[in-house]
Parts: structure tokens; C-alpha cells; sequence
């Protein structure tokens, strides 16, 4: 379900809102109509100024009681403002309405904010809702009777703006990964990201294809193929493309679009396979393709954001079931262009799928950058914990690249090393690689299903996101709300919006 929280710009707060919102500073005692100065009450609640700190203070609203509410920022940097606008939401649970006075700072900080403040607000749930989010928030440049100038109007429109679009894809990705798998097959997950051809704004077009299971067999995506076929619900592969709206003017100036592949993995359930799963491990598979989620939600975002570059998602779905159809513990299957595979655990099918995704990219839509999102390992979680993502790159300004943007929309990454040395992990003795190594010397299985991965990438720049660490959390708390995260969303929009020229 869509973020329900309506939002909207104002010039300034409403006079006698019931609960206003504004950043810490001695400044603030008459402009907030607080009963005694700001200073004095920040210093009786020990308040330091802390992103996320909110000091509560009643003040009269005529014959009733209305609340100010006092909210650190920090050191004003987007990290601190998404924080602290999440911690914002997160007091007015419950309530109908907040107005909000933006701390000062660049539009892109003011965008975290309102990011911050809309994530905090999500919430999933089938059946009677218990005490919601906050109905509505109001956001201003300017305090109650200030009088705000033209340019400062114009960049909270447009921190609003961005922050709305922002928080509605990450919205999405959450949606689509907590959305249970008796109804998320991978023809429904198609139709969902068909629905992003709707979405397109004026900064860019789109187009999409989806291959059924007889394309998929025609077209001889093995990977994706052996991964389904023992499923009831029949796979899919989904492509959607997106083209700023100058790129043919600019391909006539000889000013070539920069083409990067998103490819997803779309497990739309997970049950191991015949190498099955114990409970505990399958209670959460709803989430395995949260990575596909990602893509899905990045490609229906970028034209509202005006990408300047052009983008292919390719999301391979299958659900990962057992029964007599299902591949086994030693086939051997053929992904597409024709490399063979040993599959030695069909538990390691993410990779499985993804390479018939990553080797088409390569053979026939010529991108320049290729960057996969995956759930991949549940290594990596051991290896970073919680609160990092992966990424693994064969190319050195890659990495730093999507590391960058990860730590400025707060989706940090750490580099993790593709060890030439475990690539014999890979070997078969009857196929080209396999999906496993087949016995124990090298372990490091997030590093092996890397060098797995690389193997159908064409040697192009490409980097992996594994995010089976980070893509689902176990608590409401700051942007994050119990189930999927959406991770992967922020960084790469960050990423993509600031990409130029090839």
C-alpha cells in the first residue's frame, strides 16, 4: 500500500497549528510560541540537539492545549535531517494532522527530511489497522508570520517534491516485498511493474517487455527455466526501459547516453527447492526478491526525477518450489549463450536466475555500467551484520561511485573483495562452473556467488549489491518499519540522478 500520508508545501505554518514541529535554536521562543524562552526549555530537558531528539512542549491554543514540538537536527546533514524528520512522524503517530518548519540547508537536505519524515510514516498491514501514522503533514520554509522570499518558496517545493517521489519508490519496493507469496507470483510481480509505465513524468519515457515461460524457453534463459519448473506459478523475465526525454537530441549532437542495466532477482518465494529449507529459514522468503523490488521501484522514479541517463531493469522471477518437476541436486542446466552449470544445491537458485539476466545484458543491450541487487547470501549478514550492504565491483570507480551514494541517501555499502584465488570454488567436473563449490576448502560463500555472478558479465563494469543483510528489518525504528527495507532504492536513485555522459 502506498504511503497514506498526504503531504503538502506551504508558505508558512498554519496559525495555532495543534502540533508544530521546529528545529532546535535560541531563536525560536516567540516565532514558536513557546511559554517560556527556547533556550531555558532546552536546557531543562537537557536537550543537546541530537538528530532524532524531540523535546514535547504544551502551549495554549485558546480554550484548549496544542504542542510545539522541539526537533534536533544535528549537524544539519542529510543523514542527520532524515533521521530527525523520521523522529518527527514518528511523535505524531496517531495524530491528523503536523505542520513542520524545514531547517534551514540545501534542498537536498531539506529533501531528506521530508524522505525521513514519509518513510517513518509507512506501514503494511491486511486486515483492521491498529493506530496509524500521522493523516497529514504540512511542511514550511518559514516560521508562523514570517514572510518567506520567492527562492526559499521555490526550494521547499522542490526538497517536497523530491522527497515525496523518493519515499514513494522506496514505498513501492516495501510493498512489493511484503506482499505474501499466495498472492506475488511472478506473472502478478510482472503486472505490478507493468503499472510503472503509468507513472511516467516529464523528465523521461518508458517502455517494457515481459517473457512468459514459452518465450523464456524459446529465447533459452535455462537458469530462470530450471529455477521455475517446479513451481505451479511459471516464470517470467520483465524488462523496463527508461530514456530521458533529450535523448535523441542528444544522440544528434553526438552526445551518447550513459545505458546502465539494473538486474534484480525476482524470487518470488523460496523454499530451497528439493534442497529445502528448514522453517525458520523459509518464514521470510515472501521477501527473496527484494532485489527485482528495488528495480522495479528505481525504474518508476526516475522520470519524476528527471534522470539524465538512460536505464534497463531486468528483474527474472521464479518462485523456488519443490515437486517432481523440480531440478535436482545434480543437473546440469544451460544458461542463456550457453554456458553450463552444475547445479550442486538448488538453494543457490538467486544466481542461477540472474545470470541469464546478466549474460543477456551483455549479449544484446550493449550498457555500459551493470549493477545487479540481490538477496543473495546469507554470508553476507554474518560478514556486515544489519546496517551495511555488500558490494562487490570489477571496476575501482564503481565502487567508489555507488559507495558514495550510498552514504548520502544513508544506504551505506562496504566493499567486499572478489579473491581471484577462490574462483576454483567454481569448477565442475562435468560442466563449465557450479552453482556451489563442491566442497569446503575456500567457505567466504558471498565472495564465491560474486565470482559466480561475474562469470556473465562480459568483463563490462559491473558491481553486485547483496542485500540479504539489510533488505528486511525486525523493528519499527527511525525510516524503517518492521519487514522489507526497500534498501537499494535511495543509492541507486542518488546514483543514477547525479550519472552523466557515457
Amino acid at each position: 500500500m502506498p504511503i497514506e500520508t498526504s503531504i503538502t508545501a506551504a508558505a508558512r505554518p498554519q496559525a495555532g497549528a495543534e502540533l508544530l514541529a521546529v528545529p532546535f535554536g535560541p531563536e525560536l521562543g516567540p516565532k514558536a510560541e513557546l511559554p517560556v524562552p527556547a533556550a531555558a526549555l532546552l536546557d531543562h530537558y537537557q536537550a543537546r540537539g541530537e538528530a532524532g531528539e524531540v523535546v514535547e512542549v504544551p502551549v495554549a491554543r485558546g480554550d484548549g492545549v496544542g504542542r510545539v514540538l522541539l526537533y534536533g537536527i544535528g549537524d544539519g546533514s542529510a543523514a542527520a535531517l532524515r533521521k530527525a524528520g523520521a523522529a518527527v512522524t514518528r511523535r505524531a503517530k496517531g495524530r491528523e494532522s503536523l505542520s513542520v518548519v524545514l531547517p534551514g540547508g540545501s534542498t537536498g537536505a531539506r529533501a531528506a527530511f521530508v524522505e525521513g519524515a514519509l518513510l517513518a510514516a509507512y506501514t503494511f498491514r491486511i486486515g483492521e489497522a491498529g493506530s496509524g501514522p500521522v493523516a497529514s503533514i504540512e511542511f514550511a520554509g518559514v516560521h508562523p508570520g514570517e514572510a518567506q522570499d520567492a527562492a526559499d518558496a521555490e526550494a521547499v517545493e522542490a526538497a517536497v517534491a523530491r522527497g515525496r517521489v523518493t519515499a514513494g519508490a522506496v514505498a513501492l519496493a516495501r510493498d512489493l516485498a511484503n506482499t505474501p507469496s499466495s498472492v506475488k507470483t511472478p506473472e502478478w510481480l510482472a503486472e505490478r511493474a507493468l503499472e510503472q509505465l503509468s507513472e511516467e513524468g516529464p523528465g523521461g519515457r518508458m517502455s517494457a517487455r515481459v517473457w512468459d515461460e514459452d518465450a523464456l524457453r524459446t529465447g533459452r534463459f535455462g537458469g530462470i527455466l530450471a529455477v521455475g519448473q517446479g513451481a505451479v506459478s511459471p516464470p517470467r523475465l520483465i524488462q523496463l526501459s527508461y530514456e530521458p526525454a533529450d535523448a535523441v537530441a542528444r544522440r544528434a549532437e553526438g552526445r551518447p547516453l550513459k545505458h546502465v542495466v539494473l538486474v534484480g532477482k525476482g524470487i518470488t518465494y523460496d523454499t530451497g527447492g528439493l534442497s529445502l529449507k528448514p522453517t525458520e529459514g523459509m518464514k521470510f522468503m515472501k521477501t527473496d526478491m527484494a532485489g527485482g523490488a528495488v528495480v522495479i521501484a528505481v525504474l518508476g522514479a526516475l522520470s519524476a526525477l528527471g534522470a539524465p541517463v538512460r536505464v534497463t531493469g531486468l528483474i527474472a522471477a521464479a518462485e523456488n518450489a519443490f515437486s517432481g518437476a523440480a531440478q535436482r541436486p545434480g543437473d546440469v542446466i544451460a544458461q542463456y549463450g550457453g554456458r553450463t552449470v552444475e547445479v550442486l544445491n538448488t538453494d543457490a537458485e538467486g544466481r542461477l536466475v540472474m545470470a541469464d539476466a546478466l549474460a543477456y545484458a551483455d549479449a544484446e543491450l550493449d550498457p555500459d555500467v551493470m549493477v545487479d541487487v540481490a538477496t543473495l547470501t546469507g554470508a553476507i549478514s554474518i560478514a556486515l551484520g544489519k546496517n551495511l550492504g555488500a558490494v562487490f565491483a570489477s571496476d575501482d570507480a564503481l565502487a567508489a561511485e555507488l559507495t558514495e551514494a550510498g552514504e548520502s541517501s544513508g544506504e551505506r555499502l562496504w566493499r567486499m573483495p572478489l579473491i581471484e584465488d577462490y574462483t576454483p570454488a567454481l569448477e565442475s567436473g562435468i560442466a563449465d562452473l557450479a552453482n556451489i563449490e563442491a566442497g569446503s576448502a575456500y567457505g567466504a560463500g558471498s565472495i564465491t556467488a560474486a565470482l559466480f555472478l561475474r562469470e556473465f558479465t562480459g568483463k563490462r563494469p559491473w558491481a553486485h549489491l547483496d542485500i540479504a543483510g539489510v533488505g528486511r528489518s525486525t523493528a519499527d525504528e527511525g525510516v524503517l518499519a518492521k519487514g522489507a527495507t526497500g534498501f537499494g532504492v535511495r543509492l541507486l536513485l542518488e546514483w543514477l540522478t547525479g550519472a552523466g555522459e557515457a
